[in-house]
């Protein structure tokens, strides 16, 4: 299965991707490179979750994952699930640049929704992994089968997973595509040369507990407020967040051969430890964003201890058994 560093075939924007794209936006579950490589996100998500191994293995899996699920078509053409098209240049690196900071900030957004929606359909879906007396489900919670990763009604745990896997690759790929933890290399900054910003700590902007209980208009001012100004993400000839492919990203900064940090052989992955640094913040992220998962399973489902037993059928591969 390509991935998207590999390009893929020419893409068209169509009325049944930008239904994708609004399904994906606003869908709650019903069941069960152009982005770092499957073998990437598998290791990071490995390194991030403290999980026993076959379930650890039907989320972070480099080709079956719930974590690469995005990285399948027909969800491999939509921008947002990437974190692509908020690039940005400005002017006192380069005049007349086709892209506002305010357009570059609203495609970036669009791709924290993507998590925000998915953390709270995963949280929604939780609910079917223990009884009213919070005792686990061994139906739901069974993984002797094989998940797929389709959206179709199925085991509570398949549906979870999904969703966070769903909405964690985004939060990977923002490491990757974007100029948050990286360098630039030595000499001008422009198109083939963006700024880099070092940031060295977690992006304050992907803080998706905290906007998943908050309206729509609330996290979406707050969360720019946080975003930089000389923040970027590659330009890549998908579908962006208007439905409306780019006939190409000239004159603008791209995500291929230019920012992205797919693997350690990308260009920018060659300046200093830009690779390493994109892997190490992507890892922190999810860990980050799987103890904010728990504790909102804690405060949502309280009673009768339901959201520690919900957090004990996620970890174990066998919770009827280990979750007393």
């Amino acid at each position: 299965m390509p991935h998207r560093l590999l390009y893929g075939p020419p893409r068209t924007a169509s009325v049944a991707v930008a239904a994708l794209l609004a399904a994906t936006l606003t869908a709650v579950p019903s069941g069960p490179a152009h982005a770092f490589t499957g073998d990437n996100h598998e290791d990071i998500t490995r390194a991030a979750l403290p999980w026993e191994p076959i379930t650890l293995t039907a989320m972070a899996d480099a080709r079956d994952g719930a974590v690469n699920a995005d990285d399948h078509r027909p969800y491999f053409n939509v921008g947002p699930l990437h974190c692509d098209n908020a690039d940005y240049l400005g002017p006192r690196y380069a005049t007349g640049y086709p892209r506002t900071r305010d357009e570059a900030t609203t495609e970036l957004l669009a791709c924290i929704r993507t998590s925000v929606t998915r953390f709270r359909n995963a949280v929604r879906a939780a609910d079917g992994l223990v009884d009213a007396d919070g005792e686990v489900r061994a139906d739901q919670s069974d993984l002797s089968s094989p998940c797929t990763w389709d959206g179709r009604p199925g085991r509570a745990k398949c549906a979870v997973l999904e969703q966070l896997g769903r909405g964690w690759h985004p939060i990977e790929d923002f490491y990757s595509h974007s100029n948050w933890s990286d360098r630039a290399a030595p000499g001008p900054i422009g198109l083939d040369n963006p700024p880099g910003l070092e940031r060295t700590g977690l992006a304050p902007f992907l803080d998706i507990r905290r906007y998943s209980t908050m309206t729509d208009a609330d996290w979406t001012r707050e969360a720019s407020e946080h975003i930089p100004a000389d923040l970027a993400t590659g330009c890549y000839t998908d579908i962006d967040s208007t439905g409306v492919k780019p006939a190409d990203c000239d004159g603008r900064v791209p995500h291929n051969r230019v920012l992205n940090k797919d693997t350690a052989a990308s260009d920018r992955s060659k300046t200093g430890d830009n690779f390493r640094h994109a892997t190490a913040g992507a890892t922190a992220e999810i860990t980050r964003q799987w103890n904010d998962f728990k504790a909102e399973l804690l405060r949502a489902y309280p009673d009768h201890g339901r959201g520690a037993q919900m957090v004990c059928a996620l970890v174990h591969d066998d919770p009827a058994t280990d979750c007393p």
